[in-house]
This record gives structure tokens, C-alpha cells and sequence, in this order.
């Protein structure tokens, strides 16, 4: 009868086992990674207890609706205040960048990586990235002294061609454009570089054999971005847009110093007046009383809902995406 020595099966390396991590190393750094995240969510549960316990306080005082009210007057004996104007101020004027910086930020995160030859790329890169490092204020200067003035024409044009469509009527011809409209073409400059340097990092990401399967096949350039770099870039895309979004939502300096703000709501977008939240609460803070400050951190805590349902929003668009990405290529 033989005798069968059973081999026992080759210890895991290091590293890759189930087991607990052994490496003092590693343990330190598994720690840190899970102590920040833990931070991080307490951060955010801490700013939304904050918001929440203020905007309740000051809501409750409030003898307007807070959601339907246009006028915004917290200092007044009874305190009348509302979000409506600065709802659709601050959700107007961020499309309206978002329609206009999106598409031209990725034509030239395009025409950098597929285009343009190298000592052209590479400058016009550069100063790009040196966009996104001008201060908010220096933008609203150049808009309130430069665009606004340089605009009058341009409203004109859309007032005598596309005023059939409410949207372009200007009600007053000859006033200042210092309008919801102005503001959206602002934001638009200011988050340009914001999309365009990100989506050139994702774009530059794309695998050359993709690009080079589409090529071998007979597409032309463009036929080959739109079926291998398009698809590839997507969700990385949609997540810098989210990014120049986020700050077209909180701009301040830059819109109040162009927006000629009002009580007023209108459709016309080529008329003065609106408002949004971010420029609101610089405007009113100096001079608010407890009462008006609370009441200005509940228009900050509705604004901060937006950013997390925006956010959200994308997270669930990049995940739908996700077999489109190329992350398993």
C-alpha cells in the first residue's frame, strides 16, 4: 500500500492573500485613506446640520414663502424673503454657460491632442491653463468694463432677428446688457478652462491601438475621434463638465459686479435685472442682521442641495456610461 503525502497549496503573495495586511506600511496607510473618507463625511454631515438648523430658524420667521416669493427683504419688520428670482437667476445662467463653454472646450481639447502640431498645442495649452488661475474678480472687471459695453450689439442682433422667441425680446432696447444673458456668456469664459484642461488629460488617455484599429479601417481623423475618442472620453468629459458647472452654480464676485440685480423674474433674458444665490448672499451679507443672515444661509443651504443633486446626477450618468468608457480596455 503506497502512502500519499498531501502537498499543502503555495502561500498567497504578499499582498494578495485575504488575510489581514501585516505591513506596518500598509497598515498606516489603510487608516489614513479610511480616517479622510470617514472626515470627509463628517465634514459634509457638519455643513448640512449648520445649514439646515440656521435656514429652519430663519424660515419659520419668514412671513413670505420662502420658495414662491420674489421679493428679498430679511432686514424689514416682518421679514419678507424668497428664492424664486434666485432660482432661476442661478439654474438660467449656469446653462447658458454650460450651453456655450462645453462644446468649444472640448473642439479645443480636440484640435490640442489631434489637430494642432506640437508648437502650437503646447502654447495654446499653456495659456489656457494660466485662464484658470485668473481671480473671479479680475473676470468681473473685464466683464462689467469690457463685455458689458462690447455686448449691446450682439443684443440687438438677437432682439431684431429672435425676438419672436420671448426668450431673445428685449423690452428695453438701449439699456446695458447687464443681464442674465451676460452673466451665462461670463461663466462660460471663467469655466472654459476648467472643461478644456480636463477633458485634454481624458482625451490624451484614449489607447493608441483604438485610435490605430479605426485608422487601419479607413476612417478618416474626424470618423476616428467620433467612434474611438468620443466613446472612450465620455464620462471623463461629463465629469469636468460637472466640474465647470459646480463653479458657474457659486461664482459670486464676477456676477455681482456685471448683474444688474433685481426683484424681478422675467423670460426675457435680455433684459436687466435677476439675480442668483451666490451673488445675493455677497451682496446683502455686510449689512444682514441675525435675521437676514439666517436667512441667507437658508438660500446658501438650497443651493447646496443643488450642487450635491447635480453631482449626483453625474455620478449616475458616468455609471450608466461606464461600459463605454474604456476603463476595462
Amino acid at each position: 500500500m503506497g502512502i500519499t503525502v498531501e502537498t499543502p497549496p503555495p502561500a498567497p503573495p504578499a499582498g494578495r492573500g485575504a488575510g489581514p495586511v501585516t505591513r506596518l506600511g500598509d497598515r498606516v496607510f489603510s487608516g489614513l485613506s479610511r480616517g479622510s473618507g470617514i472626515l470627509l463625511l463628517v465634514i459634509m454631515a457638519a455643513i448640512a446640520a449648520f445649514l439646515t438648523v440656521r435656514a429652519v430658524d430663519a424660515i419659520s420667521k419668514d412671513h413670505g414663502n420662502f420658495l414662491t416669493s420674489f421679493e428679498w427683504d430679511a432686514n424689514a419688520n416682518p421679514p419678507v424673503f424668497g428664492i424664486a428670482v434666485l432660482l432661476y437667476g442661478t439654474l438660467v445662467s449656469s446653462v447658458i454657460a454650460m450651453v456655450i463653454a462645453v462644446p468649444i472646450a472640448v473642439g479645443i481639447a480636440l484640435f490640442i491632442t489631434h489637430y494642432a502640431p506640437r508648437r502650437l498645442g503646447t502654447p495654446i495649452a499653456y495659456v489656457i491653463d494660466l485662464l484658470a488661475a485668473v481671480p473671479s474678480i479680475v473676470y468681473g472687471l473685464w466683464g462689467a468694463l469690457f463685455l458689458v459695453p462690447h455686448l449691446e450689439g450682439l443684443t440687438s442682433w438677437l432682439d431684431t432677428y429672435l425676438g419672436w422667441t420671448v426668450v431673445f425680446d428685449q423690452t428695453n432696447p438701449g439699456t446695458a446688457p447687464r443681464t442674465l444673458f451676460t452673466v451665462g456668456i461670463l461663466l462660460a469664459i471663467m469655466i472654459l478652462p476648467i472643461i478644456t484642461n480636463v477633458s485634454r488629460e481624458v482625451v490624451r488617455q484614449v489607447p493608441q491601438a483604438h485610435e490605430e484599429a479605426a485608422l487601419a479601417l479607413g476612417a478618416t481623423r474626424w470618423e476616428t475621434i467620433r467612434v474611438a475618442v468620443l466613446p472612450f472620453a465620455r464620462s471623463g468629459i461629463i465629469s469636468a463638465s460637472m466640474l465647470g458647472l459646480g463653479r458657474a452654480l457659486g461664482e459670486t464676485m464676477a456676477v455681482a459686479t456685471v448683474l444688474s440685480s433685481s426683484d424681478v423674474l422675467s423670460a426675457h433674458l435680455l433684459d436687466p435685472g435677476g439675480g442668483t444665490f451666490a451673488a445675493n448672499i455677497a451682496s446683502h451679507f455686510g449689512e444682514a442682521t441675525k435675521l437676514g443672515r439666517d436667512a441667507l444661509i437658508a438660500s446658501g443651504l438650497v443651493l447646496f442641495v443643488i450642487t450635491l443633486v447635480v453631482n449626483g446626477a453625474a455620478r449616475l450618468i458616468i455609471a450608466r456610461r461606464k461600459e463605454y468608457s474604456g476603463a476595462n480596455a
